[in-house]
Protein backbone atom coordinates (compact mmCIF):
# COMPACT_ATOMS: atom_id res chain seq x y z
CA UNK A 1 0.00 0.00 0.00
CA UNK A 2 2.97 2.80 0.91
CA UNK A 3 4.43 1.70 -2.67
CA UNK A 4 1.42 2.32 -4.08
CA UNK A 5 1.02 5.46 -2.69
CA UNK A 6 4.61 6.28 -3.45
CA UNK A 7 4.12 6.11 -6.73
CA UNK A 8 0.85 7.91 -6.92
CA UNK A 9 2.58 10.55 -5.23
CA UNK A 10 5.62 10.65 -7.81
CA UNK A 11 3.21 10.57 -10.64
CA UNK A 12 1.36 13.50 -9.29
CA UNK A 13 4.10 15.55 -9.00
CA UNK A 14 5.31 14.92 -12.36
CA UNK A 15 1.92 16.04 -14.16
CA UNK A 16 2.23 18.79 -12.35
CA UNK A 17 5.27 20.25 -13.67
CA UNK A 18 4.10 19.23 -17.12
CA UNK A 19 3.04 22.70 -19.02
CA UNK A 20 -0.24 24.23 -17.12
CA UNK A 21 -1.75 26.05 -19.85
CA UNK A 22 -1.78 22.90 -22.20
CA UNK A 23 -3.15 20.96 -18.97
CA UNK A 24 -5.67 23.26 -18.77
CA UNK A 25 -7.20 22.56 -22.30
CA UNK A 26 -6.52 19.05 -22.11
CA UNK A 27 -9.27 19.86 -19.29
CA UNK A 28 -11.35 21.39 -21.19
CA UNK A 29 -11.79 18.93 -23.52
CA UNK A 30 -11.86 16.37 -21.51
CA UNK A 31 -14.98 17.99 -20.76
CA UNK A 32 -16.16 18.34 -23.83
CA UNK A 33 -15.70 14.73 -24.28
CA UNK A 34 -18.38 14.44 -21.22
CA UNK A 35 -20.65 17.09 -23.05
CA UNK A 36 -20.51 15.49 -26.18
CA UNK A 37 -21.05 11.86 -25.25
CA UNK A 38 -23.96 12.49 -23.67
CA UNK A 39 -25.63 15.00 -26.26
CA UNK A 40 -24.96 11.74 -28.86
CA UNK A 41 -27.59 9.63 -26.97
CA UNK A 42 -30.13 13.01 -25.67
CA UNK A 43 -29.72 14.96 -28.40
CA UNK A 44 -31.54 14.18 -31.51
CA UNK A 45 -30.60 16.51 -34.05
CA UNK A 46 -28.12 15.75 -37.42
CA UNK A 47 -25.82 17.28 -39.72
CA UNK A 48 -25.23 14.96 -42.74
CA UNK A 49 -26.69 12.34 -41.31
CA UNK A 50 -24.72 12.19 -38.37
CA UNK A 51 -25.32 13.53 -35.17
CA UNK A 52 -24.25 17.26 -34.39
CA UNK A 53 -22.31 16.26 -31.46
CA UNK A 54 -20.09 13.92 -33.12
CA UNK A 55 -17.77 16.04 -34.45
CA UNK A 56 -16.73 17.69 -31.07
CA UNK A 57 -16.33 14.30 -29.19
CA UNK A 58 -13.87 13.31 -31.73
CA UNK A 59 -12.14 16.54 -32.07
CA UNK A 60 -12.46 16.66 -27.80
CA UNK A 61 -10.69 13.02 -27.91
CA UNK A 62 -8.10 14.44 -30.03
CA UNK A 63 -7.11 17.42 -28.68
CA UNK A 64 -6.72 15.44 -25.13
CA UNK A 65 -4.40 13.23 -26.71
CA UNK A 66 -2.09 15.74 -28.68
CA UNK A 67 -2.31 18.50 -25.62
CA UNK A 68 -1.45 15.40 -23.17
CA UNK A 69 1.95 14.80 -25.55
CA UNK A 70 2.64 18.47 -25.84
CA UNK A 71 2.17 19.33 -22.38
CA UNK A 72 4.60 16.39 -21.19
CA UNK A 73 6.96 17.39 -23.93
CA UNK A 74 8.18 20.69 -24.04
CA UNK A 75 9.29 20.76 -20.44
CA UNK A 76 11.75 18.70 -21.33
CA UNK A 77 13.27 20.88 -23.65
CA UNK A 78 16.17 22.39 -22.13
CA UNK A 79 17.12 24.86 -25.11
CA UNK A 80 14.72 28.16 -25.43
CA UNK A 81 12.64 27.69 -22.29
CA UNK A 82 10.67 30.34 -22.10
CA UNK A 83 9.96 30.74 -25.94
CA UNK A 84 8.70 26.47 -26.16
CA UNK A 85 6.62 27.72 -22.63
CA UNK A 86 4.73 30.96 -25.17
CA UNK A 87 4.56 28.29 -27.91
CA UNK A 88 2.99 25.76 -25.65
CA UNK A 89 0.37 28.32 -24.53
CA UNK A 90 -0.17 29.63 -28.21
CA UNK A 91 -1.14 25.87 -28.98
CA UNK A 92 -3.32 25.76 -25.75
CA UNK A 93 -4.88 29.32 -26.82
CA UNK A 94 -5.32 28.15 -30.26
CA UNK A 95 -6.30 24.78 -29.40
CA UNK A 96 -9.61 26.13 -26.96
CA UNK A 97 -10.68 28.62 -29.74
CA UNK A 98 -10.89 26.21 -32.57
CA UNK A 99 -11.93 23.24 -30.85
CA UNK A 100 -14.64 26.11 -28.83
CA UNK A 101 -15.88 27.14 -31.78
CA UNK A 102 -16.90 23.25 -32.88
CA UNK A 103 -18.26 22.75 -29.95
CA UNK A 104 -20.52 26.04 -30.13
CA UNK A 105 -21.77 25.47 -34.23
CA UNK A 106 -22.87 21.65 -33.27
CA UNK A 107 -24.80 23.55 -30.12
CA UNK A 108 -26.36 26.19 -33.01
CA UNK A 109 -26.61 22.86 -34.99
CA UNK A 110 -25.06 24.18 -37.99
CA UNK A 111 -21.30 23.46 -39.33
CA UNK A 112 -18.05 24.65 -38.17
CA UNK A 113 -16.01 23.47 -40.91
CA UNK A 114 -16.05 25.55 -45.00
CA UNK A 115 -19.41 27.05 -43.75
CA UNK A 116 -19.91 30.15 -46.23
CA UNK A 117 -23.11 31.34 -44.02
CA UNK A 118 -23.78 35.46 -43.94
CA UNK A 119 -24.73 35.84 -40.23
CA UNK A 120 -22.50 38.02 -38.35
CA UNK A 121 -21.91 34.93 -35.81
CA UNK A 122 -20.78 32.73 -38.34
CA UNK A 123 -18.21 35.30 -40.48
CA UNK A 124 -16.47 36.46 -36.93
CA UNK A 125 -16.33 32.74 -36.09
CA UNK A 126 -14.80 31.69 -39.18
CA UNK A 127 -11.77 34.51 -39.20
CA UNK A 128 -11.17 33.18 -35.90
CA UNK A 129 -11.22 29.70 -36.80
CA UNK A 130 -8.82 29.96 -39.60
CA UNK A 131 -6.37 31.93 -37.64
CA UNK A 132 -6.45 29.24 -34.78
CA UNK A 133 -5.55 26.62 -37.62
CA UNK A 134 -2.34 28.53 -38.45
CA UNK A 135 -1.48 28.73 -34.66
CA UNK A 136 -1.75 24.81 -34.20
CA UNK A 137 0.24 24.31 -36.99
CA UNK A 138 2.79 26.75 -36.12
CA UNK A 139 3.25 26.12 -32.74
CA UNK A 140 3.35 22.09 -33.91
CA UNK A 141 6.14 23.28 -36.15
CA UNK A 142 8.10 25.16 -33.90
CA UNK A 143 8.04 22.07 -31.54
CA UNK A 144 9.13 19.70 -33.90
CA UNK A 145 12.21 21.86 -35.26
CA UNK A 146 13.07 22.31 -31.59
CA UNK A 147 13.16 18.60 -31.38
CA UNK A 148 15.98 18.48 -33.78
CA UNK A 149 18.50 19.87 -31.93
CA UNK A 150 17.17 18.09 -28.50
CA UNK A 151 18.08 14.56 -26.97
CA UNK A 152 14.93 13.91 -24.66
CA UNK A 153 15.72 10.21 -23.02
CA UNK A 154 17.55 7.70 -24.95
CA UNK A 155 17.66 7.61 -29.03
CA UNK A 156 14.32 5.45 -29.47
CA UNK A 157 12.50 7.99 -27.38
CA UNK A 158 14.08 10.95 -29.08
CA UNK A 159 13.35 9.71 -32.37
CA UNK A 160 10.25 8.47 -31.98
CA UNK A 161 9.23 12.36 -30.79
CA UNK A 162 10.70 13.60 -33.82
CA UNK A 163 9.08 11.27 -36.29
CA UNK A 164 5.68 11.37 -34.11
CA UNK A 165 5.95 15.55 -34.31
CA UNK A 166 7.19 15.63 -37.57
CA UNK A 167 3.81 13.65 -38.63
CA UNK A 168 1.71 15.35 -37.14
CA UNK A 169 2.64 19.01 -38.84
CA UNK A 170 2.35 17.22 -42.36
CA UNK A 171 -1.23 15.67 -41.50
CA UNK A 172 -2.34 18.94 -40.52
CA UNK A 173 -0.88 20.60 -43.52
CA UNK A 174 -2.55 17.81 -45.61
CA UNK A 175 -5.73 18.36 -43.87
CA UNK A 176 -6.03 22.04 -43.31
CA UNK A 177 -3.68 23.29 -46.61
CA UNK A 178 -4.27 21.27 -49.35
CA UNK A 179 -7.97 20.81 -48.59
CA UNK A 180 -8.96 23.91 -50.75
CA UNK A 181 -6.69 22.70 -53.76
CA UNK A 182 -8.01 19.25 -53.62
CA UNK A 183 -11.83 19.38 -53.12
CA UNK A 184 -14.16 18.49 -56.05
CA UNK A 185 -17.09 19.71 -54.08
CA UNK A 186 -17.54 23.17 -55.37
CA UNK A 187 -19.92 25.51 -53.63
CA UNK A 188 -23.04 23.67 -52.53
CA UNK A 189 -26.38 23.93 -50.17
CA UNK A 190 -26.96 21.72 -47.17
CA UNK A 191 -29.25 21.81 -44.52
CA UNK A 192 -28.75 22.40 -41.17
CA UNK A 193 -30.10 20.74 -37.86
CA UNK A 194 -33.49 22.36 -38.26
CA UNK A 195 -33.44 22.02 -42.25
CA UNK A 196 -32.62 26.07 -42.97
CA UNK A 197 -29.99 25.93 -46.11
CA UNK A 198 -26.62 26.58 -45.40
CA UNK A 199 -23.54 27.35 -48.05
CA UNK A 200 -20.83 24.83 -47.90
CA UNK A 201 -17.17 25.95 -49.72
CA UNK A 202 -14.49 23.31 -49.61
CA UNK A 203 -14.52 20.01 -47.71
CA UNK A 204 -12.10 17.22 -46.81
CA UNK A 205 -13.36 15.25 -49.52
CA UNK A 206 -11.61 14.26 -52.92
CA UNK A 207 -14.06 12.91 -55.93
CA UNK A 208 -17.15 12.64 -53.92
CA UNK A 209 -18.84 15.54 -51.44
CA UNK A 210 -18.34 15.21 -47.34
CA UNK A 211 -21.43 13.41 -46.08
CA UNK A 212 -22.49 9.73 -45.56
CA UNK A 213 -19.34 8.31 -44.77
CA UNK A 214 -18.02 5.63 -42.44
CA UNK A 215 -19.63 4.82 -38.41
CA UNK A 216 -18.12 6.76 -36.32
CA UNK A 217 -15.55 8.15 -38.22
CA UNK A 218 -17.37 9.28 -41.23
CA UNK A 219 -14.72 9.11 -43.24
CA UNK A 220 -16.16 8.81 -47.31
CA UNK A 221 -17.08 5.45 -48.16
CA UNK A 222 -17.68 6.92 -51.99
CA UNK A 223 -14.81 8.79 -52.51
CA UNK A 224 -11.12 10.14 -51.24
CA UNK A 225 -10.58 12.14 -47.94
CA UNK A 226 -8.02 13.63 -46.55
CA UNK A 227 -9.33 13.37 -43.15
CA UNK A 228 -7.55 9.98 -43.16
CA UNK A 229 -4.11 10.65 -43.74
CA UNK A 230 -4.72 13.60 -41.05
CA UNK A 231 -5.79 11.40 -38.54
CA UNK A 232 -2.45 8.96 -38.96
CA UNK A 233 -0.70 11.34 -38.84
CA UNK A 234 -1.72 13.38 -36.31
CA UNK A 235 -1.86 10.53 -33.36
CA UNK A 236 1.81 8.94 -34.65
CA UNK A 237 3.56 10.63 -31.73
CA UNK A 238 1.14 8.65 -29.47
CA UNK A 239 1.90 5.46 -31.40
CA UNK A 240 5.80 6.04 -31.41
CA UNK A 241 5.71 6.82 -27.71
CA UNK A 242 3.41 3.62 -26.69
CA UNK A 243 5.97 1.78 -29.09
CA UNK A 244 9.14 2.41 -27.24
CA UNK A 245 6.96 2.28 -23.65
CA UNK A 246 6.48 -1.46 -24.94
CA UNK A 247 9.73 -2.12 -25.79
CA UNK A 248 11.25 -0.41 -22.64
CA UNK A 249 9.45 -2.77 -20.40
CA UNK A 250 10.01 -6.13 -22.63
CA UNK A 251 13.39 -5.37 -22.02
CA UNK A 252 14.13 -7.04 -18.61
CA UNK A 253 12.41 -10.14 -20.10
CA UNK A 254 13.87 -10.34 -23.83
CA UNK A 255 17.60 -9.98 -23.31
CA UNK A 256 17.98 -8.67 -27.25
CA UNK A 257 15.95 -5.12 -26.16
CA UNK A 258 18.45 -4.37 -23.46
CA UNK A 259 20.36 -2.87 -25.40
CA UNK A 260 19.55 0.68 -26.48
CA UNK A 261 20.43 0.37 -29.93
CA UNK A 262 18.27 -2.76 -30.54
CA UNK A 263 15.35 -0.66 -29.28
CA UNK A 264 15.84 2.48 -31.23
CA UNK A 265 16.05 0.07 -34.51
CA UNK A 266 13.07 -1.61 -33.71
CA UNK A 267 11.42 1.87 -32.82
CA UNK A 268 13.10 3.06 -36.58
CA UNK A 269 10.98 0.13 -38.13
CA UNK A 270 8.02 1.21 -36.48
CA UNK A 271 8.79 4.71 -37.99
CA UNK A 272 9.09 3.72 -41.33
CA UNK A 273 6.14 1.38 -41.24
CA UNK A 274 3.75 3.76 -40.03
CA UNK A 275 5.45 6.51 -42.02
CA UNK A 276 4.80 4.27 -45.13
CA UNK A 277 1.35 3.59 -44.36
CA UNK A 278 0.55 7.97 -43.78
CA UNK A 279 1.89 7.83 -47.42
CA UNK A 280 -0.22 5.70 -49.19
CA UNK A 281 -3.30 7.15 -47.52
CA UNK A 282 -2.64 10.51 -48.45
CA UNK A 283 -1.86 8.96 -51.96
CA UNK A 284 -5.03 6.90 -51.95
CA UNK A 285 -7.36 10.23 -50.76
CA UNK A 286 -5.47 12.56 -53.38
CA UNK A 287 -6.47 9.99 -56.19
CA UNK A 288 -9.69 10.27 -55.02
CA UNK A 289 -10.31 6.36 -53.67
CA UNK A 290 -11.75 5.80 -50.60
CA UNK A 291 -9.86 3.98 -47.69
CA UNK A 292 -12.27 1.08 -47.67
CA UNK A 293 -11.67 0.68 -51.71
CA UNK A 294 -8.48 0.53 -51.91
CA UNK A 295 -7.11 -0.44 -55.89
CA UNK A 296 -4.88 -2.92 -57.18
CA UNK A 297 -1.99 0.11 -56.93
CA UNK A 298 -3.02 0.38 -52.86
CA UNK A 299 -2.88 -3.25 -52.82
CA UNK A 300 0.67 -3.43 -54.40
CA UNK A 301 2.28 -0.64 -52.25
CA UNK A 302 0.42 -2.04 -48.99
CA UNK A 303 2.32 -5.12 -49.84
CA UNK A 304 5.67 -3.77 -50.20
CA UNK A 305 5.00 -1.93 -47.19
CA UNK A 306 4.40 -5.32 -45.11
CA UNK A 307 7.59 -6.80 -46.73
CA UNK A 308 9.77 -4.00 -46.13
CA UNK A 309 8.51 -3.38 -42.41
CA UNK A 310 9.05 -7.15 -41.89
CA UNK A 311 12.51 -7.20 -43.48
CA UNK A 312 14.01 -4.17 -41.60
CA UNK A 313 12.00 -5.92 -38.11
CA UNK A 314 14.16 -9.16 -39.02
CA UNK A 315 17.49 -7.44 -39.70
CA UNK A 316 16.97 -5.65 -36.67
CA UNK A 317 16.62 -8.47 -34.59
CA UNK A 318 19.15 -10.62 -36.15
CA UNK A 319 21.76 -7.41 -35.55
CA UNK A 320 20.81 -7.41 -31.55
CA UNK A 321 21.08 -11.53 -31.59
CA UNK A 322 25.20 -10.82 -33.10
CA UNK A 323 25.00 -8.25 -30.90
CA UNK A 324 24.03 -10.21 -27.66
CA UNK A 325 26.47 -13.10 -28.96
CA UNK A 326 29.11 -11.04 -29.20
CA UNK A 327 28.70 -9.64 -25.36
CA UNK A 328 28.61 -12.86 -23.99
CA UNK A 329 31.66 -13.71 -25.86
CA UNK A 330 33.02 -10.71 -24.21
CA UNK A 331 32.26 -11.72 -21.19
CA UNK A 332 33.64 -15.16 -21.03
CA UNK A 333 36.84 -13.77 -22.31
CA UNK A 334 36.93 -11.08 -19.29
CA UNK A 335 35.90 -14.04 -16.89
CA UNK A 336 38.70 -16.55 -18.68
CA UNK A 337 41.04 -13.61 -18.36
CA UNK A 338 40.54 -12.81 -14.55
CA UNK A 339 40.62 -16.87 -14.06
CA UNK A 340 44.09 -16.64 -15.36
CA UNK A 341 45.21 -13.61 -13.48
CA UNK A 342 44.05 -14.84 -10.12
CA UNK A 343 45.47 -18.32 -10.94
CA UNK A 344 49.27 -16.51 -11.79
CA UNK A 345 48.55 -14.25 -8.43
CA UNK A 346 48.30 -17.25 -6.40
CA UNK A 347 51.53 -19.21 -8.57
CA UNK A 348 53.80 -15.99 -7.49
CA UNK A 349 51.86 -15.91 -4.01
CA UNK A 350 53.36 -19.80 -3.21
CA UNK A 351 56.79 -18.95 -5.19
CA UNK A 352 57.47 -16.24 -2.45
CA UNK A 353 56.39 -18.89 0.28
CA UNK A 354 58.92 -21.77 -0.72
CA UNK A 355 56.17 -23.65 -2.05
CA UNK A 356 55.48 -25.44 -4.86
CA UNK A 357 52.93 -24.23 -7.36
CA UNK A 358 49.60 -25.93 -6.10
CA UNK A 359 50.82 -26.44 -2.48
CA UNK A 360 48.98 -25.02 0.38
CA UNK A 361 50.66 -23.81 3.45
CA UNK A 362 50.09 -25.12 6.86
CA UNK A 363 48.78 -21.74 9.57
CA UNK A 364 50.92 -20.87 11.88
CA UNK A 365 50.62 -22.30 15.11
CA UNK A 366 48.87 -25.59 13.96
CA UNK A 367 50.54 -28.90 12.95
CA UNK A 368 48.68 -31.84 11.53
CA UNK A 369 49.55 -35.41 13.81
CA UNK A 370 51.56 -37.88 12.76
CA UNK A 371 52.23 -40.98 14.96
CA UNK A 372 55.50 -42.27 13.26
CA UNK A 373 56.94 -38.57 13.74
CA UNK A 374 56.32 -38.61 17.26
CA UNK A 375 57.74 -42.06 17.98
CA UNK A 376 60.32 -40.84 16.59
CA UNK A 377 61.41 -37.47 18.20
CA UNK A 378 60.04 -39.25 21.80
CA UNK A 379 62.53 -40.07 24.04
CA UNK A 380 61.91 -44.23 25.34
CA UNK A 381 61.28 -44.48 28.99
CA UNK A 382 62.79 -47.16 30.77
CA UNK A 383 60.78 -50.24 31.27
CA UNK A 384 59.34 -49.83 34.90
CA UNK A 385 59.98 -46.11 35.26
CA UNK A 386 57.55 -44.07 36.36
CA UNK A 387 57.34 -40.46 35.53
CA UNK A 388 58.81 -37.99 37.53
CA UNK A 389 56.34 -36.00 40.03
CA UNK A 390 57.79 -32.03 40.57
CA UNK A 391 56.64 -30.71 43.81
Amino acid sequence: MNQWGSRLSTSYTEVRSWHRPLMIMVAAMSALVIVASVGLFVDGRELLRQSIWAKPLKFGVSFVMYGATLAWLIPKLHRARRTMWTVGTLFAVAGLLDVGFVAVQAARGTFSHFNAGTDTFNQIGQQIFATGVFGLFGASLIVAIMLLFQRIGDAALTWALRAGLGLAVLGMALASFITGWTSSAGPRTVQDAYGSPVPLVGGHGVGAPDGGGMPITNWSSTGGDLRVPHFIGLHSIQVFVLTVLVLAALAPRIGHLRHERTRAQLTGVVIVGYGALFAITAWQALRGQSLIHPDAATWSALAATAVLTALLAALAVTAAHRTELAHRTELARRAEAASRSELVRRGKAAHRNGLAPGETTTPAGSRETDPHLDAAITPARPSGSTPTRWG
